[in-house]
């Protein structure tokens, strides 16, 4: 089983960033794709962000150019760096390792609320 823990949300204003962690604890394979999700309110689960574990990356079109998702293998850590953000990120942001579908249950996640 693994632990997952999000953190660095918080408010942002609308055009700037905010810089989201996921801190995994348990067995995380190193070659295991990571992958960041949103929840809008009122709206399913989706994946934004992408990373397998030699560093490619895929983006969501709606976060295409704004956001990167970097990984640290020697601290289990997936990042996620939000720039440009627009009121429509507002959502609770998630992280889990994905093989095709998210594979763990999910953690307690971190609220983004972008200001206009």
């Amino acid at each position: 089983q693994v632990q997952l823990v999000e953190s660095g949300g918080g408010l942002g204003q609308a055009g700037g960033s905010l810089r989201l962690s996921c801190a995994a604890s348990g067995s995380i394979f190193r070659s295991d794709p990571m992958g960041w999700y949103r929840q809008i309110l009122g709206k399913q689960r989706e994946l934004v962000a992408l990373i397998t574990g030699v560093g490619a990356t895929n983006y969501a079109d709606s976060v295409k150019g704004r956001f990167t998702i970097s990984r640290d293998n020697s601290k289990n850590t997936v990042y996620l760096q939000m720039n440009s953000l627009k009121a429509e990120d507002t959502a609770v942001y998630y992280c889990n390792v994905h093989r095709g579908a998210p594979l763990w249950s999910w953690g307690q996640g971190t609220q983004v609320t972008v200001s206009s």
